[in-house]
């Protein structure tokens, strides 16, 4: 049995399409970015569709994690930015969602591709850019050099503060992107290795050991999912914070 860990983030095209030469076939880390958002409004809808004085299950689910989302931005934004509190609600969602859905036997985990979350990072990153010049204009350039820095570093400074602003959906996309695809690996090669030994008469017994090692795995990969949503959503509040308060 051949071990190919990372043919499981092939991309494959379900419905070809092209435009000008441009590739926009449907693929199937379309059809599991579709299916996330549908599961996530089926979910939504169900919940809320009648909302309750003492909430059932569901609802008291959804009051938890806005609230849990509202926490966070009072926490690192402050009231301000409850405005904005759908939108960081719905980013998160997605992206635990589709952690999580690709954790499932047979589904493509879309936040394994870079192009993906390289795109959530820098809508992120230009919407909150945007923002800030809104909000301040271009008083906004005073986040890049701090009230009573020296004249004589005030050019490296803000060299320094411009590249590090520059990097935050690098590190952003890179950090979900990497995470997923280091789980994924080790599950995978975990998962084979088991189906070999499994499959051989005098090593079968033995098959036991890398399958506890892979269901331990699987219980970390959950973790994974839950905390990568977790800290794309605060680092996102804090870059949010920075475009709002310019600190």
């Amino acid at each position: 049995m051949k071990i190919d860990p990372l043919s499981q983030f092939s991309i494959q095209s379900i419905f070809p399409f092209q435009v000008a030469g441009v590739d926009l076939s449907f693929t199937n880390a379309s059809l599991f970015m579709v299916a996330t958002v549908c599961l996530i409004v089926s979910f939504l809808f169900f919940a809320l569709r009648s909302k309750q004085v003492v909430p059932n299950r569901l609802q008291a689910a959804v009051e938890l994690l806005f609230d849990f989302i509202n926490t966070l931005i009072r926490s690192y934004i402050g009231t301000e930015g409850l405005a904005y509190a759908p939108l960081i609600f719905c980013l998160f969602l997605f992206i635990l969602g589709g952690n999580l859905l690709g954790l499932l036997p047979h589904a493509y985990t879309f936040t394994s591709q870079l192009v993906v979350t390289f795109t959530l990072a820098g809508v992120v990153f230009v919407s909150i850019t945007c923002l800030g010049f809104a909000k301040h204009g271009f008083g906004f350039l005073r986040l890049f050099l701090p009230a009573g820095t020296p004249i004589y570093i005030a050019p490296l400074l803000v060299f320094v503060e411009v590249i590090s602003y520059l990097s935050r959906p690098v590190s952003l996309a890179v950090r979900l992107f990497a995470n997923m695809v280091a789980g994924h690996v080790m599950l995978k090669i975990f998962a084979t290795f088991a189906a070999i030994l499994a499959g051989t008469s005098w090593l079968g017994p033995s098959a036991l050991l890398p399958t506890l090692i892979n269901v331990g795995l699987f219980g970390f990969e959950m973790l994974v999912a839950i905390l990568q949503a977790y800290v794309f959503t605060i680092l996102s509040c804090i870059y949010l914070n920075d475009a709002l308060h310019l600190h």
